[in-house]
């Protein structure tokens, strides 16, 4: 049933989607953040597929900034970092590896819902604030969206979350099913972790 999933027209129109927020999320951090006053920036999250349209295209579209890092899970083979590391941003961080990577604008794009539990989730903030030295900006797609840009299912994630893994999993997306994969936030719970 996945490959059904993924490989219909309805898949290729969210894809587009995701690509024009990621867009809209790119003019709204030029409208509130002067560019030119930012001469670092760390992205979190990095993927290694940086020649997909819609992977890593907010730092992408941030070329001009002198010097670019990546912190990520994955190998990141790239010339357009000047620094990259290979660790979780749920790790602890030493003081080196802050000194290294803090940066004047810290994005994390798409990355907190797949660092995994609610502690991690807060975990990762905690290491974001201590990275930014100016700004940081953190997006996540919307738990009660009609679609989950994931899996592509409409409706399926709203209901409650122990119910939906069990259902990714009979449907064969057992990847999605696990929380250290996906763990989508509702607008209430980012809030509360930001709070925390």
């Amino acid at each position: 049933m996945s490959k059904a999933i993924y490989g219909t027209g309805h898949s290729k129109y969210l894809d587009k989607v995701v690509v024009n927020k990621r867009i809209e999320i790119i003019k709204l951090i030029k409208s509130k953040i002067l560019l030119s006053e930012i001469s670092s920036c760390l992205d979190i999250g990095t993927t290694e597929d940086f020649d997909n349209q819609s992977s890593n295209i907010i730092i992408k579209n941030f070329s001009k900034i002198k010097i670019k890092k990546s912190i990520s899970d994955q190998n990141i083979d790239n010339s357009f970092f000047d620094i990259s590391i290979k660790k979780s941003i749920t790790e602890d961080l030493s003081l080196n590896e802050i000194e290294k990577l803090s940066s004047d604008l810290v994005i994390a794009s798409a990355t907190i819902e797949h660092v995994g539990s609610y502690e991690k989730q807060i975990k990762m903030f905690d290491n974001v604030i201590k990275l930014s030295k100016k700004f940081f900006v953190i997006t996540t797609p919307n738990r009660f969206y009609p679609i989950d840009f994931h899996t592509k299912i409409p409706l399926l994630h709203w209901l409650p979350k122990p119910i939906h893994r069990m259902l990714l999993k009979t449907i064969g997306l057992k990847y999605f099913s696990d929380e250290d994969k996906l763990n989508l936030l509702t607008k209430k719970e980012l809030i509360d972790i930001i709070k925390k």
